[in-house]
Formats: C-alpha cells, sequence, structure tokens
C-alpha cells in the first residue's frame, strides 16, 4: 500500500482518526458544510460528544441534514455562534478540536474567520484539551484575512510553553505561498 501526501485537510484527518476514540468529547469550531462534524461523530460513536460552531445559519441548517442523512444526529449539539463562544457551551475537557478557517465552502466569501475571534477560539480549546488531546486547525493563506490569521498564529503558537505543549506546523514548501497548512497541537500529560 503506498501513501500519498495530499493536502492540509488530509493531515488533519489522518492526526484526528489516530487521536479520537469512540466515547471522546471534541469540537468542531468551524462546522462549515459539516464534513468534519460528520467525521467527529461517526469517530466517538455512539457514546461521545462533539460540540460544532458556525457562525451561518446555513452550515448549521446543511450540518444537521447530514448528520441526520448518516444517522449520526444525536451524538452532535450544533451551535449558531462564533466559535469565540465554544466555552459557554462546553464544560467538560475534551479529546480534540478542530478548526477549519476561511469561509463556508460555496458560500458567500466575504464571511470569513478573523484573528480576534479565532485567537479567543483557539485559545479556549486549547484550555479545553484534556493530557494527550489535540488541536488541528487548517488556515489558508491565499486570501488577505487568511494571510493575516496564518501570520498571527505562527506567534502564538510559537509562545506556547513546551512543557504543556508540542506544536507542529505543516506546510507544501513547493505548493507556493497562498497554499494552506495544517496546525497541530498536542497537550502533554
Amino acid at each position: 500500500m503506498s501513501y500519498e501526501l495530499k493536502s492540509a485537510r488530509f493531515l488533519a484527518k489522518e492526526i484526528l482518526s489516530r487521536a479520537v476514540s469512540p466515547g471522546d468529547t471534541v469540537i468542531d469550531a468551524t462546522m462549515g458544510n459539516g464534513h468534519d462534524t460528520l467525521f467527529l461523530c461517526q469517530t466517538v460513536g455512539p457514546s461521545g460528544r462533539v460540540y460544532a460552531f458556525d457562525v451561518q445559519e446555513q452550515a448549521v441548517v446543511s450540518t444537521e441534514a447530514l448528520l441526520r442523512r448518516e444517522g449520526v444526529a444525536d451524538r452532535a449539539e450544533l451551535f449558531c455562534c462564533g466559535h469565540q463562544h465554544m466555552n459557554e457551551h462546553v464544560h467538560e475537557p475534551v479529546q480534540a478540536a478542530v478548526f477549519n478557517l476561511g469561509w463556508l465552502p460555496g458560500g458567500d466569501h466575504s464571511v470569513t474567520t478573523h484573528w480576534e475571534t479565532t485567537r479567543e477560539a483557539v485559545s479556549q480549546a486549547l484550555d479545553l484539551l484534556q493530557a494527550g488531546g489535540v488541536l488541528v486547525l487548517c488556515a489558508y493563506p491565499g486570501h488577505s484575512e487568511g494571510d493575516r490569521e496564518r501570520n498571527e498564529l505562527v506567534p502564538f503558537f510559537s509562545s506556547l510553553s513546551n512543557k504543556t505543549f508540542n506544536v507542529l506546523r505543516q506546510a507544501f514548501l513547493n505548493a507556493g505561498p497562498g497554499a494552506p497548512e495544517c496546525f497541530v497541537v498536542q497537550k502533554m500529560g
């Protein structure tokens, strides 16, 4: 069997598939069309829990429909609010938090994540992570706000204590300056 590096999203899913187990509690901080939420619901199984957030009602509606079609809607709580409000809804340690920054695929490109709220949400997610838990974040520097987010994430993640967190940054160096990047943060035990 061959192994092929495909994308930042591919790496994110690979890490999540190894870090998340049945019964875990996890966060999808940027629900979008629900594909990550569905993957997480399938991975945590019937005894697990997924908290998912998005500012757009369209994202919540399409995600809810997808989860119902796949028979896993009872495993998720969907919130139509910014991810910076996750600590108002999640009151237990989580094994993973997923961020797929940018805009809703197929949606209005003027509605995008912004560094100020992303920073708040990432800080909250890091606090919620249990020992051994992971935060996986895909950034898209191919547009101005995405470039700003990536440029702010680098010093933010670099400033985390290496006694508490391991931080990985993945970039396809030959794909150009606007290529998506994946950041992985694991909270140490």
